[in-house]
């Protein structure tokens, strides 16, 4: 045959497929009924293996691809059934108490909790995020969540991410285990320099504080010292800007910003690029004890676990993927006590205005061993 021919005959299987596909669908939605007035779960994960291994036994050579089409049928099936009755859970309660109080801008001004002293690159952040905002400083990223959490500050800026030296960790473990709300994200150029007492040279160098990922952004240049000079992690550039200016040692430095020169007294060492890219970015997040969606919101972020078997993480990447939802970020941490067993941590760009996104965050609450939403924000 001419491939025209081929292609004929393809589309009309194709509009065959299509008319099954959406009888299928209809059949999908009678059983929805059904389950609803029985109240019984719509994930019948028995009939699904007895169904794929009937299928996939017919299929000869192809059963790899029956496999993969009869994953897809269910779960665009199991989604579809989802829309159609809600069982009034956890999240969904959460999302509709905040679309009742949504504002119309998001705040200028307010009490806000920042890690580290004046200076800190969360500072910056900050003053992006609330020109009119009042910050106070705590000592650890953990000071900042209690702040929020319990009422002290009305928000907490952290940074989560970087563009060289990835994900701040520490926070990610703080939003899992406290009770708090991302409404806002900001992402911010980070510039750093090596600041040290004025007259000294990088030839006096002996010490260098920083953060531990500032430590890692500027790792290239480090390690080009040698020896040397020890790389000393602290809490926060800032503070390491601050402990240099307050340190009897001359050949001290620290890996800051600019900005912390002129308020420590300090001199940044010229001629050299300490950064391992030009192109480093931080992502800082907005924190509130409540889940407030603010206009313009198109992230979610979650947390959660899932059973320790084959296919688990592609059942919750398959819900996501029904809706064509863009998944951003995924990581994984080991949980502490469990034999190799992983925290998920998701980002997705989707919107809690979409009433199928609230279906389908419903369902992964519904499957997952643990499920946690922290929110829906706009990142800028």
């Amino acid at each position: 045959m001419e491939l025209s021919d081929i292609r004929k005959k393809i589309d009309e299987l194709d509009d065959e497929l299509l008319e099954l596909f959406l009888k299928r669908m209809e059949l999908s939605k009678e059983v929805a009924e059904y389950k609803s007035l029985h109240s019984m779960p719509i994930l019948n994960k028995g009939r699904e293996r007895e169904i794929l291994r009937d299928m996939t036994g017919k299929s000869g050579n192809l059963s790899i691809y029956t496999h993969r089409l009869f994953n897809v049928l269910f779960e665009l099936g199991r989604t579809y059934q989802r829309s159609l009755y809600s069982t009034g859970s956890k999240v969904r309660s959460t999302i509709e108490q905040s679309l009742k109080t949504e504002p119309e801008l998001f705040p200028s001004n307010g009490l806000i909790a920042c890690q580290g002293v004046e200076g800190a690159y969360s500072q910056m952040a900050a003053d992006k995020m609330f020109p009119r905002g009042d910050i106070v400083f705590f000592k650890s990223f953990e000071g900042v969540f209690e702040a929020v959490e319990k009422g002290m500050c009305q928000f907490g800026v952290l940074p989560i991410e970087n563009s060289s030296n990835g994900s701040v960790r520490a926070v990610y473990d703080l939003l899992d285990r406290h009770d708090v709300s991302i409404v806002r994200g900001e992402r911010l150029c980070i510039r750093h320099e090596l600041l040290a007492k004025p007259g000294v040279t990088l030839d006096e160098i002996t010490e260098i504080h920083s953060h531990e990922q500032a430590l890692g952004q500027c790792s290239n240049f480090l390690k080009s010292l040698g020896d040397k000079v020890q790389s000393i992690p602290c809490a926060n550039t800032a503070m390491a800007a601050k402990l240099v200016a307050e340190s009897s040692k001359r050949g001290i430095a620290a890996i800051s910003s600019d900005n912390c020169a002129a308020l420590y007294g300090l001199e940044p060492i010229r001629g050299i690029n300490i950064q391992n890219s030009d192109n480093n970015y931080t992502r800082f997040i907005c924190i509130a004890k409540e889940p407030v969606v603010y206009p313009g919101a198109n992230r979610i972020t979650l947390v959660l676990t899932c059973e320790h078997k084959p296919g688990a993480l592609y059942d919750i990447l398959a819900q996501i993927a029904a809706l064509e939802i863009n998944l951003i970020k995924l990581e994984s941490c080991p949980l502490v006590g469990h034999d190799f067993e992983f925290l998920f941590f998701f980002e997705i760009e989707a919107s809690v205005h979409d009433p199928r996104v609230v279906d389908m965050l419903e369902s992964l609450e519904q499957g997952c061993s643990s499920f946690k939403y922290l929110g829906n924000y706009i990142e800028i």
